[in-house]
């Protein structure tokens, strides 16, 4: 693996997937295809409790792409993006997200499709997208399913970013702590109390259970919100004048067409 990382811990029933390129984690088509992989694998470990995402160093992930965002390579970019959650919900085992630093864009959206996130007071999140002349499709469907639709609007319209302590006030952080460790040291023990003692099979069933209404809206939603980006947004002048300017470092020229 080039850009993630994966360890087994609590007797191997976690599975932590440390996203890694050094920098950013940016969630380009490599990093893709290698949790794509990882997830595949996941199929055969009837022991596995939960997964973990996390990133290296200071930052969950600045999100997808940019460079893969644009025309040419949008269709593809979200088909393989997508295939992430529907692998995720697919599989049904828990996931979870440590986030800390910059969790913006497709990084968000990774963490918005586990069912427990955690943060501490170095996380930023937010779906910047609008601000480049587009939408996030996941985040489109799972944040007003998570937070209500007034609250996701207004994050999904305005492009804005919020804090860790914001983002638990509106139900989207479970817990926030102080720094890193101190959130991973917690969160070690938090896996051990909530799944030390439960059944691997059972657990996958109370997810499936408990997200009847969410994967059902995701699995159709998710498709008609990538129709809609690929084949009408990405038609507009604006959405490309929004990605080709971010990519050429400059102010965009918007012809509001």
């Amino acid at each position: 693996m080039n850009k993630i990382k994966v360890e087994y811990t609590h007797d191997n029933s976690v599975a932590r997937i440390i996203l890694d390129d050094g920098k950013a984690n940016i969630l380009d088509s490599i990093m893709m295809n290698e949790i794509l992989s990882v997830l595949s694998s996941f199929k055969e470990k009837n022991d596995l409790k939960l997964i973990t995402f996390e990133g290296a160093g200071k930052h969950f992930s600045f999100g997808a792409s940019v460079e893969e965002h644009k025309k040419e390579n949008a269709a593809s970019m979200l088909k393989t993006f997508h295939s992430i959650f529907y692998s995720i919900l697919n599989l049904s085992i828990p996931t979870l997200a440590k986030i800390s630093g910059q969790c913006l864009g497709g990084g968000l959206e990774l963490a918005l499709v586990c069912n427990f996130m955690f943060a501490d007071k170095s996380a930023v999140l937010g779906q910047p997208e609008i601000k480049l002349g587009v939408f996030p499709p996941p985040a489109s469907v799972m944040l007003p399913l998570k937070i209500g639709n007034a609250k996701a609007e207004n994050l999904l319209i305005t492009g804005n970013s919020i804090t860790a302590e914001e983002a638990k006030a509106i139900g989207l952080i479970t817990e926030v702590f102080d720094n890193k460790e101190e959130m991973n040291n917690q969160i070690d023990k938090w896996i051990t109390e909530n799944f030390g003692h439960k059944s691997a099979s059972s657990l996958r069933y109370s997810v499936q259970a408990s997200r009847v209404t969410f994967n059902h809206l995701v699995g159709k939603m998710l498709p008609m919100l990538e129709d809609l980006y690929v084949n009408n947004l990405m038609e507009t002048e604006d959405a490309n004048e929004g990605i080709n300017s971010f990519l050429e470092k400059r102010k965009p020229n918007w012809k509001n067409k």
